[in-house]
């Protein structure tokens, strides 16, 4: 079956990575005339490449204003938007010339699209060109010519659009005041969109690369001849099948991916962010807590321009978002999960966003005060912070047990020193409920990392473990972690490991509520006993002693795997329980590992892929946990 969606034309704030909204959600007061006039250009770059770009200006606009940009490669509008979408009603009252611009190589605009994000800082040739330079390039061409203009620029933008913004940061024209990175990837190899530490994320990456490099004229999906991806991804069999049967080593992003499997120097040249010198320009770093593409990303280029950070302009907030939700209408649920009535999307945009540009592009207001502002779940408050990470978190080990409990005493010396489970790569653990649509253009690709876990209950393959109900809120602010000691029978593994909130069985006093959720028609069950995903992970055996070059595991030898679960703001509220799951395959989202070792699972063939029985312990010496950040109330 050949499945064809519609999606919002791409105007400005409402545009980012290959996020859609229904027109449904983005209602908004048809005006009585034009809002915007129109104007689209061609700016050179050093290389003389054109780039097609878009220049709308608010048709009631009086005296200089600052300009605001934001890069693309998703295609820019042929007209003016016929009203204001939510995402723009702040910044329409403060009156900025909005640019939109295609990037290199993508519809109109001139050169080669590389799907890149390498930049050589030492190369001052005209010839080397990159996001860095054409953003510098720019910036220098509009302050020069377009009128009224007040000579100041800020850059903004979601996933790639926010890769194009925070990377500003290594080459900052002049004119540029203020950046607002959002839900930006940093090193596709280690996390984000590609890869969970060189695991690959099959579907993703494959349908993406696809997506932008299939035609530069449009975006193109992957038509699947089958409704469920698990089972097209499983019948298409090793990776290696994908150039083999489909794409013919026609997509250059597909072949790069394949062709590096390891840590190398090709992948460390992507990773653009380690070259952030500091805070260069003032920027507001976006982040979703549960955000299915680039929930990484943003707090890594926060970290590093906080290595120099002199002024206090670089800035980190994050909330109960999946990817680029805070520029939906309201966001007062993620998923089913109510927010107390907060409109957090809304409220970011009004209180945090519109106010930062306002400042450094305006000049008016204040300055922000702290240095990181979160959403807090589970309180539904948002707090402020001095410094991130907090400095009152206390590292707090949380222990697995070999009865299937969890709690903060570890394990004694047990009749039993681990659980096990069979691992099967013809049979893999589904990453969220089947059937499974593709990952673009379908909607609920969006918000599975807050489904209900209780999907894969019952089977043989997920290990439980789950603590008695809290007699006590327990507050975790900061960087969460999983260190599993843990064996296999094959020569290598992956281990998945998620942290999940288990609500009460009395959570709701009704078993049906009304529709909560942001989209019409996706009905709300009942929160009762819901497993809220907090923190989800893999790590990959190979590379366990090294991302640079992989090493065999020793079959049946119980060793370390460190698995970090990224950064958090969330309260488990007294009555609810703390549940770990561990597993060795999330498919398709991760690709099998054939649990032999091979010099590369992009190479490895059908007879390679093997079952395993995997061991977690649970001993004294042997000591698997979470570690949280605990907050003392």
């Amino acid at each position: 079956m050949t499945r064809r969606y519609s999606r919002l034309a791409r105007m400005f704030g409402a545009t980012f990575a290959v996020v859609a909204f229904p027109i449904a959600h983005v209602a908004a007061q048809q005006p009585s005339g034009p809002i915007f006039t129109h104007e689209e250009v061609m700016i050179p770059m050093r290389d003389g490449a054109r780039l097609q770009t878009v220049i709308e200006r608010p048709v009631n606009m009086s005296g200089p204003l600052p300009i605001l940009l934001r890069r693309t490669p998703y295609g820019v509008p042929s007209a003016p938007p016929p009203f204001v979408v939510p995402a723009l009603e702040q910044f329409m009252t403060d009156g900025y010339i909005f640019v939109i611009q295609n990037l290199r190589g993508r519809f109109k605009s001139e050169g080669t699209f590389l799907l890149s994000s390498a930049v050589d800082l030492a190369d001052k040739s005209p010839k080397n060109v990159n996001e860095a330079t054409d953003a510098y390039d720019t910036i220098d061409w509009l302050v020069k010519n377009v009128a009224n203009n007040n000579g100041r620029v800020g850059i903004y933008g979601v996933s790639y659009d926010g890769l194009t913004a925070g990377m500003t940061l290594l080459m900052p024209h002049p004119a540029l005041k203020a950046i607002s990175e959002q839900a930006s990837p940093a090193d596709q190899w280690m996390n984000d969109d590609d890869h969970r530490y060189g695991a690959l994320r099959e579907s993703y990456s494959f349908e993406y690369a696809v997506y932008e490099q299939a035609d530069k004229f449009k975006n193109t999906h992957f038509d699947f001849d089958v409704y469920d991806s698990y089972d097209w991804y499983l019948k298409l069999g090793p990776i290696s099948n994908i150039n083999t049967k489909y794409l013919h080593g026609s997509i250059p992003a597909w072949n790069a991916i394949v062709a590096h499997p390891n840590y190398d120097a090709f992948n460390k040249r992507e990773a653009w962010y380690t070259q952030i010198k500091g805070s260069t320009v003032p920027n507001l770093n976006v982040a979703g807590f549960w955000d299915q593409e680039d929930p990484w990303g943003p707090w890594q280029i926060f970290h590093q321009a906080e290595k120099n950070d002199p002024d206090h302009t670089n800035f980190m907030v994050a909330g109960p978002w999946y990817h680029g939700s805070w520029h939906t209408p309201t966001n007062d649920s993620i998923g089913i999960i109510p927010l107390g009535g907060h409109k957090t999307a809304r409220e970011f945009r009004e209180n945090i966003e519109a106010p930062f540009f306002r400042y450094y592009l305006h000049g008016k207001g204040s300055k922000p005060t702290w240095r990181a502002m979160m959403f807090q779940t589970g309180s539904n408050t948002w707090r402020t912070y001095d410094s991130w990470p907090v400095k009152n978190a206390t590292p707090t080990n949380l222990y697995l047990h070999s009865d299937g409990t969890l709690s903060f005493d570890k394990p004694a010396t047990a009749s039993k020193a681990y659980r096990e489970y069979v691992s099967d790569p013809a049979n893999p653990v589904p990453y969220r409920q089947r059937p499974i649509s593709p990952t673009y253009p379908a909607g609920d690709w969006r918000r599975w990392e807050v489904a209900d876990q209780r999907f894969v209950d019952g089977r043989p393959d997920v290990l439980t473990y789950t603590s008695a109900p809290l007699d006590r809120d327990v507050t975790v602010t900061g960087a969460l972690s999983a260190t599993l000691f843990a064996s296999t029978s094959g020569t290598d593994a992956d281990f998945v490991v998620k942290l999940i909130d288990v609500y009460p069985e009395n959570a709701q006093p009704n078993a049906w509520n009304p529709d909560i959720g942001p989209e019409p028609g996706a009905y709300a069950r009942s929160l009762n006993g819901y497993e809220l995903p907090i923190a989800m992970e893999v790590r990959r055996g190979r590379f366990n002693q090294s991302f640079e070059t992989p090493h065999a595991l020793v079959a049946n030898a119980p060793s370390e795997w460190t698995i970090p679960l990224r950064e958090h703001d969330h309260i488990f509220l007294k009555g609810h329980r703390i549940m770990v799951q561990v597993q060795s395959t999330w498919f398709p989202v991760i690709d099998r590992n054939p649990q032999k070792f091979v010099p590369s699972i992009y190479e490895a063939k059908a007879s390679d892929y093997v079952k395993a029985t995997q061991r977690v312990y649970a001993t004294p010496a042997l000591a698997s946990h979470i570690t949280l950040p605990v907050v003392r109330q």
